[in-house]
């Protein structure tokens, strides 16, 4: 298919413009409803083509040999639709409101020797199109494979030259439409097939083909503003997902039981330090540390700033800014605002929130720098806006490389990197520039129970148990259990067919997610200062903070175990963007678990009797 793919890079080019008109419009994602009179001409764009197990690596439709108009006249797409790989172009289909067509000519083509071979390829691969009708998407297969027995072995290819389009309407709206198959003999591509066979024939060494169509309307009851109820209870691809509240609530009462025991078993040890700890205390701060041992001996080391400084507050920064997007998103999906009718919405919010959620970032990172003495604040703001954006910049490079080099079209243009690059440039950066300037004149003191000596302590040899590793193993693996079922849904959704829609659920789960990773950080951290170790700072960031790498791990297993995909343009874009999901989850945690361990320490320093 490179040959082709190249051809339509070419004539596509001049046109790259085009969809990109109102991708300036971030926000234009809230459709009105097309209003049609009986006879009234209705668009239906073609979009793209693809393997069906590998939802992500998509071309154009006009990419096979097909019925094409002349002229090729793409439509304007928003940025959320660029970015999903919507290459929408009107198609020569001519269906009219409430008008019923049967078997309407659509085109006469002869297909050469190689478009036979890219058709038979493409139907071998179960490729599927995606039409788009009054903003419905319309999925349908290319062809028909059947594939049977061993001794003697049966390999059929056909392909479909005949659609029958099922439209339904209310009023004068479309609510719902499909395409069908049903009673249509496809025609034969096999090796050696007879070119008199389902409407084929030679004419001059080539391959006559007939493409035909049929339209019929139906009237239906459901008014328009729940024509998105009628699409998610159809659905081409099969259903895997279903209401799962029997893994939710098993997972809910782990996740209290888990919560319940740490903090029931850390508040008696507590009871227990502060009653030993507070009897017969009659010196100062300085003198604590006389005769006794735990937590209560390292009170003058445990406020001590960590090394790479400007490297903590940039991960508490950014960490912070997601977890205000990923709130958002999820807040934003319970009011409705992202349906199945709103091609690339969530994508569109992701890009505004994280360009204007940057001073977030800024703010939460230059305020800390500046309270622990930071004195490079400059340097500060430039590592924080560049800490995620940068493997973001590196691993959208290489996955578009890869998907230019395929002729995908998730490869984006050059206009839509600009536009990209712009919104960073003039709304992200600034932003994390002003977040920055302003914490750091509003930041004020750290506010240590205790002060810090200026001669460290010496920490004892730690047991293996209490070791970085060990504590990153326990602290990544608990909060990952939280959140492994509804994992596999959200990997289905994203990297698979599926819509999802229990926003509430995973609201619930978020909150779970962060209050289990704040309750083992704040665990770990106790254990820590136990055996007089004070280096808490990082230690509470990676303890958590790990809960990405389980997330990797299990994307991988999901790759291998729980599903199809396959191929180089598929593989790059699964464990790129994985990578960088498992990067988000480290950021979030290790912010939530660094601010869940310094309330705590500041609590328990605050309780002893110091004078």
């Amino acid at each position: 298919m490179t040959s082709r793919l190249g051809l339509f890079r070419h004539q596509y080019s001049t046109g790259a413009r085009r969809y990109c008109v109102l991708a300036l419009c971030l926000l234009s994602q809230i459709g009105w409803a097309s209003s049609y009179k009986q006879g009234d001409p209705v668009i239906l764009y073609v979009n793209k083509v693809g393997p069906y197990h590998n939802p992500q690596e998509t071309y154009h439709y006009y990419t096979l040999p097909v019925c094409r108009p002349k002229e090729v006249r793409h439509k304007a797409l928003s940025l959320g639709e660029v970015l999903d790989g919507d290459r929408m172009a009107e198609s020569q289909y001519k269906i009219r409101f409430r008008e019923n067509t049967d078997r309407q000519t659509l085109c006469q083509m002869t297909l050469e020797e190689k478009d036979v071979d890219q058709l038979r390829e493409a139907v071998e691969e179960l490729y599927y199109f995606e039409f788009v009708l009054d903003d419905i998407p319309i999925w349908g297969f290319v062809g028909y494979m059947e594939e049977s027995g061993f001794l003697p072995h049966s390999h059929k290819v056909g392909l479909w030259t005949h659609l029958d389009f099922n439209i339904e309407y209310n009023g004068d709206s479309v609510i719902f439409a499909n395409v069908s198959v049903k009673d249509v003999k496809p025609v034969p591509l096999d090796e050696g097939a007879r070119l008199s066979q389902g409407g084929m024939g030679g004419a001059g060494g080539g391959l006559m083909v007939t493409h035909t169509y049929s339209v019929r309307w139906f009237e239906s009851p459901l008014p328009y503003a729940r024509r998105a109820e009628r699409l998610r209870d159809y659905s081409f691809f099969p259903k895997t997902l279903e209401i799962h509240w029997l893994s939710i609530i098993n997972s809910l009462v782990l996740v209290v039981l888990l919560l319940g025991f740490v903090i029931i078993i850390l508040m008696r040890v507590l009871k227990n330090d502060f009653a030993r700890y507070n009897v017969e205390e009659d010196g100062g701060c300085d003198d604590l540390d006389q005769g006794d041992n735990g937590w209560k001996i390292i009170h003058t080391d445990v406020f001590r700033f960590p090394p790479y400084k400007s490297l903590l507050c940039a991960v508490l920064g950014v960490g912070a800014q997601f977890l205000t997007l990923a709130t958002g998103i999820i807040i934003m999906a319970l009011l409705g605002m992202f349906n199945v009718h709103r091609h690339g919405a969530i994508n569109s919010a992701a890009i505004v929130l994280y360009a204007l959620t940057s001073c977030v970032s800024g703010y939460c990172s230059c305020s800390f720098y500046t309270q622990i003495h930071g004195q490079r604040w400059v340097w500060n703001i430039i590592l924080t806006s560049s800490l995620f954006s940068a493997p973001l910049f590196l691993t959208w490079s290489v996955v578009n490389s890869v998907h230019w080099w395929s002729g995908s079209t998730q490869a984006l243009p050059a206009s839509t990197v600009l536009l990209l690059l712009g919104a960073w440039v003039l709304v992200g950066f600034p932003l994390t520039v002003i977040g920055g300037i302003v914490g750091k004149n509003r930041a004020g003191g750290f506010q240590a129970p205790c002060r810090t000596r200026n001669i460290p302590r010496q920490i004892p040899q730690q047991p293996w148990y209490k070791h970085t590793a060990v504590h990153m193993a326990i602290g990544g693996f608990l909060p990952f259990s939280a959140i492994s079922v509804e994992l596999y849904y959200i990997f289905a959704t994203v990297w698979g067919r599926e819509h999802y829609t229990l926003y509430g659920i995973l609201l619930c789960v978020f909150a779970i997610l962060l209050s289990v990773g704040a309750c083992i950080s704040v665990a770990l951290t106790y254990f820590l200062l136990s055996g007089e170790d004070y280096r808490w700072w990082w230690r509470s960031v990676l303890s958590t903070g790990s809960t990405g790498i389980f997330i990797f791990v299990y994307s991988v297993f999901y790759y291998r175990n729980r599903s199809s995909m396959s191929g180089a343009v598929q593989s790059v874009e699964f464990f790129g963007y994985s990578l960088l999901t498992a990067l988000v989850f480290s950021l979030m945690l290790g912010t939530v678990s660094f601010w869940a361990s310094l309330a705590f320490i500041r609590y328990i320093y605050r309780s002893l009797k110091m004078d």
